[in-house]
């Protein structure tokens, strides 16, 4: 059977070495990061019952999953997304936990959505949350995760920037606008578009759809032709629901100036994220040249463990994808070197000399470093050649002459220095 036969599936990847490399690089970051603002790693199973997700997102949601039967007759899907996995697992547990709860995943989701750059069929996410915290220091320290997730990669606030907005100062400026309560979903899905949309376009949604008059919807719309918190305190700061969120979104500003990311951080009422998901401060991070999807996006998500039967605890946090993320890093040239490449490779010379080159590797190893060496015997040349092949930074030559006395030849091959080498210590640092 041709090997054509079994193509990789359509928005699926394979990871040879070099591309699990890059991956490992993103993840050990990730990791590194969420370990020092105190999260710690969960995981939970990759199938879970199809109604998990139909609870948090609605119905619509099973044209974009990998869902199907199974031989139990149970309805289960592939996961597309971990936070409702985490409501179920908290769900069991919560009333146990200290609070907050602060944990951190890297799962591997599946969506069955038509592929394009940065989106594929199959991603990793970085998930980050804490759980049982209402005050906005807790939003705050959450983008400060994301942030210097991506600063721990080599990015600054000239890569990337984060766009952020409050769903209550928003609901608040639409309330003024005259926006009643069962339309605010309706003016939310405008504000979504309305960088994509015309003025006009938009203006006229916001009169059929969210019920606003002419003023009303000018009034909103100007907003976004000159943004930012100085417009909405000038023509709405007068109103008590609009100033108190303005009050807790400048404590949310503040902590992350003085958390050291303010210069990441821009203000941005279209930053809308999932309509009928999130409660308070949501955000998404871009590539500055804006010429990809969101790196990251998250926000307050209040109610979502009630969903699945758990306590009802506030919650925030945010998902960040490895796939447009690399794109990112590679077209910024951040990534790291790859290249094969072991810290040493052991030259035999004579098979009565192998117990011994078996000796010092496994006493190297045991230092911590890696090593190889030829797996059959073959001349000094070609195991020199091999030890090129394997990018090794050091060769150590085991000869008839040196061993005799109990010592081996070291060279440096980056610079062909040699020297020689007490094979009893080992001091080859």
């Amino acid at each position: 059977m041709a090997s054509s036969d079994f193509a990789r599936l359509p928005g699926f990847r394979d990871f040879p070495p070099e591309e699990m490399a890059l991956r490992t690089h993103v993840f050990e970051a990730w990791r590194r990061v969420a370990r020092r603002y105190g999260f710690q790693e969960y995981d939970g199973p990759p199938l879970e019952a199809l109604e998990l997700y139909v609870e948090k997102s609605g119905e619509e949601i099973v044209g974009q999953l990998y869902n199907f039967t199974d031989k139990g007759h149970r309805e289960v899907a592939l996961r597309p997304e971990m936070t409702p996995s985490l409501a179920r697992i908290l769900g069991e547990r919560s009333r146990a936990l200290p609070k907050p709860i602060r944990w951190f995943s890297t799962p591997q989701l599946f969506r069955y959505e038509r592929q394009q750059r940065g989106r594929l069929r199959e991603h990793f996410q970085w998930n980050v949350d804490i759980v049982g915290e209402a005050g906005v220091a807790a939003d705050a320290e959450v983008l400060a995760v994301a942030l210097d997730g991506l600063r721990e990669l080599g990015l600054g606030p000239d890569d990337v920037r984060a766009r952020v907005s409050d769903r209550r100062l928003l609901a608040a400026l639409m309330r003024s606008a005259g926006v009643a309560d069962d339309r605010l979903t309706a003016a939310y899905a405008v504000v979504d578009k309305v960088e994509r949309e015309t003025r006009e376009r938009s203006r006229g949604r916001l009169m059929a759809e969210a019920g606003l008059d002419a003023t009303g919807a000018d009034a909103i719309l100007d907003l976004f032709d000159a943004p930012g918190l100085d417009a909405v305190r000038e023509r709405f700061g007068d109103r008590e629901e609009v100033a108190e969120a303005l009050t807790r979104f400048d404590e949310y500003l503040a902590t992350l100036e003085g958390l050291g990311l303010g210069s990441f951080v821009d203000f941005d009422l279209t930053i809308v994220r999932g309509l009928a998901y999130y409660t308070g401060i949501v955000f998404e991070v871009f590539d500055a040249r804006g010429e990809l999807r969101a790196v990251c996006g998250g926000g307050r998500y209040d109610r979502l463990l009630e969903l699945v039967g758990g306590e009802p605890l506030p919650a925030v946090g945010f998902g960040m994808g490895d796939v447009v993320l690399t794109e990112l890093l590679r077209d910024l040239d951040r990534l790291p070197d790859v290249s094969r490449s072991v810290d040493w490779f052991v030259v035999v010379i004579g098979d009565d000399l192998r117990p011994r080159a078996l000796d010092v590797a496994r006493r190297l190893r045991d230092r911590g470093e890696s090593v190889a060496y030829s797996l059959r015997s073959h001349a000094v040349r070609k195991q020199f050649k091999a030890a090129e092949s394997e990018g090794a930074r050091r060769v150590l030559v085991l000869a008839p002459d040196e061993a005799a006395r109990d010592e081996a030849v070291v060279r440096d091959m980056a610079t062909g220095e040699e020297r020689t080498v007490s094979l009893a210590s080992l001091d080859v640092d």
